[in-house]
């Protein structure tokens, strides 16, 4: 089958909520895929960070056909031998207390939700019904319908209420906007250290550091969403490290699976997490024995292979090339780590044109928010390969049409 086949059969059986660029993708190796036709392009979305190990990384494939063939799934209705080795691996690796495993980053927000709420009637004294969480304009923590109800996106809300209520949006990165909604209602205060999905929107340096004090100061859960830029995409294991601070908890997903199947965590203090008692949340796949094989494979090779030292020293070095490019449809480069946007102005007429000629040259990436190009691709590249797709983007930017 060629490309046109394949389009032509998800036009018409698929349901019609997502819209990739053009290219039918069947081999992948570290940074590299290939299409259908046998074309070779430089990953630059590596799956939203799902694959920051690289695809078909040898050691988690070996892991994944290995446990594959011991045992796949009990339900949590028994135990497993590799659910407390994955427990003790991520505790140790995040100085985390407890963890609660699920499949999907939005299931992953749902627990913690759910936590933080009976924490604040159980513990903080809360007036049942009555927790609020504050999240932050422009954020994305998933698909679900709790979930878009506190999005500020009308794409992902239109035609979706009505809305779980319970939920206070302030502006993100400003401290004094966090502090003055507090109420003696408030239980949590859920926050992503970078927004992705908004185009890599960096805070203010010393946002988290003042969010952390203000949240002690008054006795609120601080939640940080890290399924983007935690597990080494931002040049650290946990983004929270670039400010020297600790959530009480964390969620983590997408490269906690190596690419190789859906698991994601609620990383907590022991205070919250135990308020949870048997039969008030589960998830038939949460913590099957081969999703944790894979993600104890998945964190060992991060540290092992220093991928996060090399997302570290290639992002400063991909951002520091983006941004000799100078071209004028370039509003702003930012980044941290190998988590990268380039803005583009208005009048350039949109990112996904520009996706497309970088497609064409064989480099694959995905326009957000209409007007900006993320560049995230899998943190083991390495420096030709990013000279490489250095000479790509400043073709496409600085070549007329």
């Amino acid at each position: 089958m060629n490309t046109q086949e394949y389009l032509d059969l998800e036009n018409e059986y698929g349901a019609h909520n997502y819209k990739p660029l053009d290219v039918v993708l069947n081999r992948g190796r570290g940074v590299w895929v290939w299409d259908v036709e046998g074309k070779k392009y430089l990953d630059c979305l590596a799956a939203y960070s799902a694959v920051n190990q690289g695809h078909c990384h040898p050691e988690i494939l070996k892991t994944m056909m290995a446990q594959a063939q011991n045992l796949t799934l009990t339900s949590r209705a028994f135990r497993n031998d590799q659910l407390g080795q994955f427990y003790k691996d991520i505790c140790k690796l995040t100085r985390s207390h407890k963890v609660l495993p699920m499949n999907s980053g939005a299931e992953a927000v749902e627990t913690v939700i759910k936590a933080v709420r009976k924490w604040g009637y159980k513990v903080k004294g809360i007036p049942e019904d009555q927790a609020e969480i504050i999240v932050c304009a422009n954020n994305f923590h998933g698909r679900t319908i709790t979930i878009v109800g506190f999005s500020t996106d009308p794409t992902a809300r239109t035609g979706f209420g009505p809305f779980t209520p319970g939920f206070k949006i302030i502006p993100f990165g400003d401290a004094d906007a966090l502090e003055a909604a507090i109420t003696p209602n408030t239980a949590g205060f859920l926050v992503e250290p970078i927004q992705g999905e908004a185009g890599v929107i960096i805070p203010p340096d010393g946002y988290l550091k003042a969010a952390r004090k203000i949240c002690d100061a008054h006795n609120v859960v601080l939640i940080l969403d890290e399924i983007q830029t935690g597990l080494g995409r931002t040049g650290r294991l946990l983004a929270e490290e670039h400010e020297n601070i600790e959530a009480d908890l964390t969620l983590v997903g997408k490269a906690l699976s190596g690419g190789f199947y859906p698991v994601s965590a609620v990383l907590s203090n022991k205070e919250v997490m135990d308020v949870l008692q048997p039969g008030e949340h589960g998830s038939t796949f949460g913590g099957n024995p081969l999703a944790c094989a894979i993600a104890r494979t998945a964190l060992r090779v991060l540290k092992e292979e220093k991928m996060i030292e090399n997302a570290r020293e290639m992002g400063d070095y991909f951002l520091k090339g983006l941004k000799t490019v100078h071209s004028p449809h370039i509003k702003e480069v930012r980044g941290r780590g190998l988590m990268i946007a380039m803005e583009l102005v208005p009048e350039a007429g949109g990112a996904r044109q520009f996706c497309y000629r970088l497609a064409d040259r064989g480099m694959l990436c995905k326009e957000t928010h209409e007007n900006t190009i993320r560049f995230a691709p899998p943190l083991v590249i390495e420096k030709d390969e990013v000279d490489w797709a250095l000479e790509q983007i400043e073709a496409v930017m600085t070549k007329p049409f």
